[in-house]
């Protein structure tokens, strides 16, 4: 070996060397946030995923140790049915630390999203919190429409890791520990095509039955009854949001348009949008269309059955 052979080699180790060290000292640093990476360790054997936000993967939220918990807190107690909630959200590490706006990336044009879904599968929302007047404080409104435990999912992605995470927690509406029947609980056949105010909303798989551990395709479809123009405007960054939950609401599965350019919508006479996901288990399952109609936010929910 020539002697600048050796010498060029020892300067390319040396700064490869130094090159994993400034990395790794750069992930140990806070982010000028107050909070860096090591913020957002979990220990424990089942932690949860630290996801990409566009990940068509359904998120065991309950089922796996987050490193952010949430709390909820309101003046008015329990909530009451078709009655406004004003309620505040706190978000705190594993070690205490509050996780505050400054703390969170901007993702589909909010910095949190929360998905709050009845016992019944019903009723589904989607709300954005406003910082609070106390450091690491979120606010926010929701008029729930059921009575029974709410589960509410916080999803959001912290400025240290720059990856998708997750939290929940549950919000009483109306009395606690209602007798059994108290609140009507119907049936839900399988669904894929939803009419309502001279809309025909339709979810069709690629393949079915959808399948447990496969790859689904999705084509949302929306057209007029009466074959006119569909106006439909972008939500939170995309022209539809999907949401999945599971009858358990053991955690749920946030799914955007494959089509991504917003600068050309599909045909306007009939709306297609295609998604994918991959749900890992077989049982009930719904999915909840969310789509901006003329200025106006509509919920669309589809019944199904996952098989083995």
């Amino acid at each position: 070996m020539k002697p600048a052979d050796a010498s060029q080699r020892r300067q390319i180790a040396f700064i490869t060397v130094v090159a994993v060290g400034i990395f790794t000292l750069l992930r140990w640093l806070p982010t000028g946030t107050n909070l860096s990476h090591m913020d957002f360790r979990v220990t424990a054997k089942t932690p949860i995923d630290l996801c990409d936000p566009l990940s068509p993967q359904f998120i065991p939220v309950v089922a796996v140790a987050s490193p952010v918990a949430m709390t909820l807190a309101s003046d008015g107690g329990a909530g009451r049915v078709n009655v406004p909630a004003q309620i505040t959200l706190r978000l705190r590490t594993s070690s205490g630390k509050n996780v505050a706006p400054e703390d969170l990336l901007v993702t589909h044009t909010r910095k949190l999203h929360l998905l709050l879904i009845d016992p019944w599968l019903d009723d589904y929302q989607h709300v954005h919190p406003e910082p609070g007047h106390s450091p690491g404080e979120w606010t926010f409104s929701f008029t729930p429409h059921r009575e029974g435990t709410y589960r509410i999912f916080a999803d959001f992605t912290p400025v240290a890791t720059a990856r998708g995470l997750y939290a929940s927690a549950d919000w009483q509406v109306g009395p606690p520990g209602l007798p059994a029947g108290h609140t009507m609980v119907m049936e839900h056949e399988t669904s894929w095509v939803v009419e309502r105010d001279g809309f025909r909303f339709a979810l069709t798989p690629a393949v079915l039955p959808v399948s447990a551990s496969c790859p689904t395709y999705l084509k949302l479809s929306i057209a007029r009854a009466d074959s006119g123009m569909v106006s439909l405007a972008p939500v939170m960054g995309a022209y539809a949001h999907l949401v999945a939950f599971d009858d358990a609401r053991s955690g749920f599965a946030h799914l955007h348009p494959m089509e991504t350019d917003l600068s050309q919508p599909p045909d306007a006479k009939r709306w297609e949008l295609n998604f994918k996901v991959m749900i890992p288990r077989a049982g009930r399952y719904v999915i909840w269309a969310q789509v901006n109609l003329g200025g106006r936010e509509t919920f669309v929910p589809f019944w199904f059955d996952v098989r083995p």
